[in-house]
């Protein structure tokens, strides 16, 4: 090409690059235009965050193949060109871009919890050495009583999260999950605890803190709802956790199963999502659940107590066995505003595959939503591993 018809790419203007960045979905897309040139990075690390923000989760699909899965873009409708690779374990969470999944020791039998980046995994690519990260075996008291059963296998863990992405903020990851029967807190510090720490309340802290059904962490807090609608915050960035506050305390029971998710949503206000699911009769002595409708509320932390409310506003929100994710759909042209996408996730009291209890729900309008094309309905259908929501992963200094 002549020089002098060559095009000055250092030199663009920045909306038009903001609006190019915009475009860029995968990991493998966003960091070759980081390393264009100077300009061209100091442009993709200030619209991360807003970047993260526009993007919709990754649907990841069970193929059938051993560890492989199809990812499904929700911004587009359509499944991407390529699979990644996950161990066919059972997945007890998703966050910050990482899977969490739970495994067993055939040596000592014990269990662990294993973090897997699935965009560092992509079939046919070279893997990064630091695609998977191993934790210390998690082993609260009465662990040994969960050897016997395939099904108390299955629920040994039932969700987990993480503060902080692991290799770009390694020192303040933070891995929390709900665990056991009584679904309660065990935590632990990447690179800096080698063992759990149990919050079973035998240290007077938090005396009764149980039945937890989702943990989120806000600006060095987190904040876990609980099976009576009570919101608890704690620290535990020191030594060790700070003493849990009571938000929101607990509510009468509701009667029939009900699930609970949180999320931090515009103006970085929390919410909560109530699931009411039943379980019917689809032949004799079969039954598949379904999700009957949502409630949405909002924390008022003046009055610690939540108040429903009848909109989520400019947001979308993704559920299931991932950490709740909230995004601005505003030009996404796959997902609706007001509206929450929800999975086929894990009961504490049974798991029944494949999974079927999938869609969206129009919060304004109480509605249900067909949310996928009919191939991808047919290929979730067909799964024998419950899909889970992830965000790939952005990274810079690579």
């Amino acid at each position: 090409m002549d020089q002098g018809m060559s095009s000055d790419w250092a030199n663009l203007p920045k909306h038009l690059l903001d609006s190019v960045v915009e475009t860029l979905v995968l990991p493998s897309h966003y960091v070759p235009f980081s390393l264009v040139c100077k300009s061209w990075y100091s442009v993709a690390k200030d619209n991360i965050r807003k970047h993260e923000r526009m993007t919709a989760p990754m649907l990841l699909i069970y193929s059938g193949k051993k560890d492989y899965w199809n990812v499904f873009n929700k911004a587009t409708n359509k499944i991407l060109d390529f699979q990644v690779r996950v161990p066919n374990k059972r997945l007890c969470g998703s966050s910050k871009g990482w899977l969490l999944y739970l495994d067993r020791n055939d040596v000592d039998k014990n269990f662990g919890i294993t973090l897997v980046n699935p965009f560092f995994r992509v079939k046919g690519r070279r893997e990064r050495s630091n695609s998977l990260i191993r934790l210390p075996p998690l082993m609260p008291p009465g662990w040994e009583n969960w050897l016997t059963s395939s099904y108390t296998l299955e629920n040994y863990v039932f969700k987990a999260t993480i503060s902080a992405d692991p290799i770009s903020n390694p020192e303040d990851c933070i891995v929390m999950v709900t665990h056991m029967d009584r679904l309660e807190l065990a935590f632990i510090r990447l690179g800096k605890d080698t063992t759990w720490t149990y919050m079973d309340g035998s240290d007077n802290i938090v005396p009764g803190c149980r039945m937890i059904q989702e943990v989120i962490y806000v600006e060095q807090t987190f904040y876990a709802v609980g099976y009576f609608n009570e919101l608890l915050s704690f620290d535990v960035t020191s030594q060790s956790y700070s003493k849990i506050h009571v938000i929101v305390p607990e509510d009468k029971p509701i009667i029939g199963q009900v699930k609970r998710y949180i999320f931090e949503g515009e103006g970085k206000k929390l919410f909560m999502v109530q699931r009411y699911t039943d379980y019917v009769e689809v032949e004799e002595g079969f039954h598949d659940r379904v999700t009957k409708k949502f409630r949405v509320f909002e924390l008022n932390s003046a009055k610690g107590e939540w108040v429903e409310k009848n909109s989520l506003g400019d947001i979308a929100v993704f559920v299931g066995d991932n950490s709740s994710i909230s995004v601005l759909p505003s030009n996404l042209s796959g997902c609706q505003s007001d509206c929450i996408y929800f999975n086929h996730d894990r009961d504490h009291v049974a798991c029944l595959l494949p999974p079927h209890d999938f869609g969206a729900y129009n919060v304004p309008e109480k509605s249900f939503l067909q949310a996928y094309p009919a191939h991808v309905d047919k290929l979730m259908k067909r799964s024998l591993q419950l899909p889970i929501w992830v965000i790939p992963t952005l990274y810079f200094e690579l």
